[in-house]
């Protein structure tokens, strides 16, 4: 299914247990330290550091972490150097994975990036063998308490998102990147508060992951999720909610 993503939206469910492992600050941190070294510490003239902001927000993050991380990246403060990578992979069943890293190592990085791959299945791939199978899009969700969904539908259609899906306790909007800032500031004079706002890569098409391949894809998943290095992950396998669930309940 084009422009779906079921990773983004098993990452949103259980986004209350990725906050306890203590390294969604860190990535948060770093991407605002990149967005204010390339754009400048004025989030009001630098979309990217605006978005990074909403994110610190929406992770509650101390106002003072944020402020550290824009004058690290404006040179205010003096810090480390990230460089940022795509690394493009193929994991269990033949899914097709990119990674987003941010590293001051980049020969650490992909040796510890292989590892992961090749403990679950996996192996780094040829650039550009897995990208194109990707297309950015900016999502936006929205909890159903903080609106209604004509109301959202009125807003975002109108300044220019895609369409809107309904999740189970949120609404995700589907925004070209070309939209994207319109959408958010429509949304924003509309009083409407946003979950979390981001640029992210979806599957043109997606592979069914069975029985057997789907724990391994999770598991992959985690794992590079969980490395400190990489700040999104994105593949194009589908699961059903049945066999999710099962996994999930057995784990």
């Amino acid at each position: 299914m084009s422009g779906h993503s079921k990773w983004s939206t098993i990452k949103r469910k259980k986004g209350a247990m990725d906050a306890k492992r203590g390294k969604t600050f860190t990535k948060i941190i770093k991407e605002i330290q990149v967005a204010a070294k390339l754009g400048g510490g004025d989030e009001e003239s630098n979309p990217r550091l605006r978005t990074a902001i909403l994110a610190a927000k929406s992770a509650n993050m101390p106002l003072a972490n944020v402020e550290r991380a824009i004058k690290k990246g404006t040179g205010e403060i003096e810090s480390v150097n990230y460089e940022e990578i795509v690394y493009e992979a193929y994991g269990p069943g033949g899914v097709a994975i990119l990674m987003e890293a941010m590293t001051d190592n980049k020969n650490r990085t992909v040796s510890e990036i292989r590892h992961i791959l090749t403990r679950h299945g996996g192996n780094l791939a040829t650039s550009g063998s897995v990208a194109y199978n990707f297309e950015k899009k900016g999502i936006i969700t929205i909890s159903k308490e903080a609106c209604s969904e004509d109301d959202l539908l009125m807003i975002a259609l109108e300044a220019g998102a895609d369409d809107i899906s309904t999740e189970e306790d949120a609404y995700e909007v589907n925004v070209d990147p070309a939209h994207f800032e319109k959408v958010k500031k429509a949304l924003e004079s509309a009083n409407v508060t946003m979950e979390s706002a981001s640029l992210t890569m979806l599957p043109k098409t997606t592979i069914k992951a069975d029985e057997k391949t789907a724990p391994k894809i999770l598991n992959l998943m985690e794992a590079l999720e969980d490395h400190e290095d990489i700040q999104n992950v994105y593949a194009n396998f589908d699961i059903d909610d049945q066999l999710l669930s099962q996994i999930q309940n057995t784990a």
